[in-house]
């Protein structure tokens, strides 16, 4: 199995220091990102909303594999991940990554649904990583 790498580089310290991330890749190059970006509006990327890509990526292709397992060779699947930090002390702690899932999957029912979902959410190799609480809510279209 490959070995997958981002990298990280920051100058200066503090509020006024400011970085750039990169994935090996190259979707990510010396993309910006520091305080300005993870805690208020500034431009840029940040650990979370990357980790958050991470998760609704990686469960979301969990669920595409456990459906057509299951038989179901059609449909469409969004998820929203929302990856919160919170003030732990001196310092931070992601502390929930919320899955919201919108499918559409023509014959299955909502139970059937919602168990392959909860399955996916357990099994995903993100949601193994992480150790945050991890929620979700899925939505059926008919």
């Amino acid at each position: 199995m490959p070995t997958r790498s981002g990298s990280a580089r920051y100058e200066g310290f503090g509020k006024e220091g400011h970085g750039w991330t990169s994935t090996q890749s190259g979707v990510l190059n010396d993309t910006r990102y520091g305080f300005g970006s993870r805690f208020e509006d500034g431009p840029g990327t940040n650990p979370e909303e990357l980790i958050a890509a991470a998760h609704a990526s990686c469960f979301t292709m969990a669920l595409s594999f456990a459906l057509a397992g299951a038989g179901y060779h059609d449909g469409t699947l969004e998820t929203e991940a929302r990856v919160t930090v919170d003030k732990d002390g001196d310092g931070f702690t992601i502390t929930s990554s919320k899955l919201n899932l919108k499918g559409k999957v023509p014959g299955i029912t909502a139970d059937e649904f919602a168990r392959i979902a909860e399955d996916a959410k357990a099994n995903c190799p993100v949601s193994k990583l992480l150790k945050a609480e991890i929620s979700l809510t899925h939505d059926l279209a008919q």
